[in-house]
């Protein structure tokens, strides 16, 4: 028996009862609610695995639901929208999203991807209580228990999907990671225009590290190769 909550939230009647169908055969305890007010009131007073969220909904739109979980929760966040534009797929995935699928979609697919960030999920925080070292470069310290990062003693306030990528090149420091290698390892797939993916990722690390005002970078581009960590 999956003991796993998901909370699915679609202003859709239809589709959010259709979600709870199938995730709920699958064993997942399932609460649904139809706009973006509900779902905060669900994660504050229930421990929540995974949500999947639709994007365009009454009182508070997705986005903005997601960026007020990433400032206390880590749990996987799958976007289910009719929005098909490459940019509104990236936009989810910068503010905080782990995946999104596009409306019609396939149940069979919808339950993959659950599982999959659901595995991944615990898979990092099992990894998180395994481990309690700090990895410091200078004015720069990675949490890996508190999964923060701290610069000049400073938090830096970084989405999940952030934190891993520079997680990973700063585990292993000069070494060469390829676009396709960051999205096969932080994403677990190449679900989407891997490139262009992860180069916005990046791009907004960097801004977070004010890598600009910095001489020496700490994520340093190979050009036609891909990504290095100089700590």
């Amino acid at each position: 028996m999956n003991e796993s909550s998901i909370v699915v939230a679609d202003d859709e009647k239809e589709i959010a009862d259709l979600l709870a169908i199938h995730l709920e055969k699958e064993g997942y305890k399932v609460h649904k609610v139809y706009n973006g007010k509900e779902v905060m009131k669900v994660i504050d007073q229930q421990s929540i695995d995974l949500v999947i969220l639709d994007i365009m909904m009454p009182e508070m739109d997705g986005y903005e639901v997601t960026r007020q979980i990433r400032e206390k929760h880590n749990m996987p966040i799958i976007f289910l929208s009719a929005k098909t534009s490459e940019f509104d797929k990236v936009q989810g995935l910068v503010i905080g999203g782990d995946d999104y699928m596009i409306k019609p979609f396939s149940p069979m697919e919808l339950m993959a991807r659950v599982q999959a960030q659901l595995r991944r999920y615990k898979k990092l925080n099992e990894t998180k209580l395994m481990s309690t070292a700090n990895m410091e470069f200078g004015e720069l310290t990675i949490s890996k228990e508190e999964h923060v990062v701290y610069l000049l003693n400073e938090k830096v306030e970084l989405t999940r999907k952030e934190f891993e990528i520079l997680y990973l090149l700063a585990k292993h420091p000069r070494k060469v990671y390829s676009v396709d290698k960051i999205m096969q390892i932080v994403w677990g797939d190449t679900y989407y225009d891997g490139a262009n993916t992860v180069m916005v990722h990046i791009r907004t690390l960097r801004k977070k590290l004010k890598e600009d005002k910095r001489k020496n970078k700490f994520i340093k581009t190979v050009w036609g190769v891909g990504y290095i960590f100089d700590g």
